[in-house]
């Protein structure tokens, strides 16, 4: 008995629980059945998959499983636009999109491919923001805008420049890779100002790119690279951290709008709690062990140092100019307002 109030609190800790201990959950909602499919991109093992299966443990704990969810990873259903697409047009109920990947929706997504707009440092204040100040509530207003409704804005993380072709010790390494990037105008620009060659490819085509040396390298997150195999064909790696990004979750609206508030509630604190667990646990090991991983692969790591990373700060701040009539000054405020 003492063992599993333990277990218990050391969960509550971190926003889950286990269904044994959700039974006045499980005994408020007396909604309807339901079912609904998520689809995402992420691989097995990746803390961002992890957070959606913990999602869907959690709604069906807290429904008695009267609530079920079905999860389609791996882009087993296609890339995150033809997924979100899906959700947009209610032939899927949700699906998920890294926030570059929204810009195909709404320009409006790219400010956080600033670079250098967030930092890890102020991560905290900047997930307040995100999860119940104003910029959740900017962002609930663009979703509905476009027919989505927002349900979990996963952590993705910082992205970090690797390559298959030298290693990565300044901005002058970059200069010529043909660089893979996402359809964010943004993040294109980034790579031009750079002097590299942008080259947009799929995430789910990008391994092969890689292979077959179509791009020379990428900027991405080492548990998103570790976790779809592509330390299998990098060579080097430098912790740029030039820009931050979010798995986000969105319901078809129309479909959200017409569920019972019970259902409605019971996937928003799901939500909550699975996010919770992926921030303060899943992440920060997904991380470690990525990084882990690649060392074992081979992969030459270079730690750039505040000099080295305020010379790309320096660099590719002229971005953010060429999208001014593109992001509000008001948004692009509220998200360096949570740097302070």
């Amino acid at each position: 008995m003492k063992k599993c109030l333990i277990l218990a609190l050391v969960l509550a800790v971190f926003g889950v629980t286990l269904p044994g201990y959700d039974q006045a959950a499980q005994a408020a909602y007396d909604g309807p059945k339901l079912k609904f499919r998520v689809a995402h991109t992420t691989p097995p093992g990746n803390h961002i998959t992890l957070a959606f299966e913990k999602f869907k443990e959690l709604v069906e704990a807290k429904s008695g499983k009267k609530i079920r969810v079905q999860i389609f990873p791996n882009a087993i259903l296609g890339s995150d636009r033809v997924l979100m697409e899906g959700a947009q047009k209610g032939s899927l109920e949700m699906a998920v999109s890294s926030t570059p990947n929204m810009a195909n929706f709404s320009p409006l997504y790219q400010v956080f491919d600033l670079p250098y707009i967030t930092s890890p440092a102020k991560q905290k204040q900047f997930y307040a923001a995100m999860d119940h100040g104003p910029l959740a509530d900017y962002f609930h207003k663009v979703a509905n805008d476009i027919g989505l409704e927002p349900i979990m804005y996963a952590e993705y993380g910082y992205r970090n420049f690797v390559s298959i072709k030298r290693p990565i010790n300044g901005i002058s390494d970059l200069a010529g890779l043909k660089m893979r990037t996402t359809d964010s105008a943004v993040e294109v620009e980034v790579a031009k100002i750079l002097k590299m060659n942008p080259t947009p490819v799929a995430w789910g085509e990008t391994y092969t790119a890689l292979q077959q040396g179509t791009v020379d390298g990428e900027g991405n997150t080492f548990p998103h690279m570790y976790g779809a195999k592509h330390h299998e064909v990098l060579k080097y790696a430098a912790t740029t951290y030039h820009n931050y990004g979010m798995q986000v979750m969105m319901a078809n609206k129309a479909w959200w709008d017409k569920l019972p508030p019970a259902a409605q509630q019971i996937i928003r604190e799901a939500a909550a709690e699975a996010l919770t667990y992926q921030r303060e646990v899943l992440y920060p090991k997904n991380e470690a062990e990525a990084r882990e991983g690649f060392i074992k692969a081979g992969i030459t790591i270079i730690d750039l140092n505040e000099a080295q990373l305020e010379e790309f700060r320096k660099a590719t701040r002229p971005v953010w100019d060429k999208f001014k009539d593109v992001l509000p000054a008001e948004l692009v405020q509220m998200v360096l307002d949570t740097q302070k």
